[in-house]
């Protein structure tokens, strides 16, 4: 399994489009090829996080370009830091 975290700083209006849209945020990520958990949260300081799972590097690697696509198409215009992202092969899983 390869998991992929992104972090977004100053992302309450992310936050916002996700939860309003979750059902599009759902289908694009469920379409992408060994998907297996996605995850989202926000802090009180407005970063959002998002943690994708997928059966392998190309499954994540999908992911992050879907996910970027996404948010250019429908966050035009909004400021948003880009991703900060961290992705390897998980090693632990309970």
């Amino acid at each position: 399994m390869y998991t992929v975290v992104r972090r977004y700083t100053g992302a309450s209006s992310l936050a916002r489009a996700m939860v309003e849209r979750h059902k599009e945020v759902e289908g694009v990520l469920r379409g992408v090829p060994g998907f297996q958990a996605y995850y989202a949260l926000r802090s009180s300081d407005g970063t959002v996080a998002t943690i994708t799972v997928c059966d392998d590097h190309t499954g994540t690697t999908e992911s992050t370009r879907r996910a970027a696509a996404w948010v250019r198409e429908h966050m035009a215009g909004v400021s948003i830091t880009p991703a900060d992202i961290t992705e390897g092969e998980t090693f632990l899983n309970f």
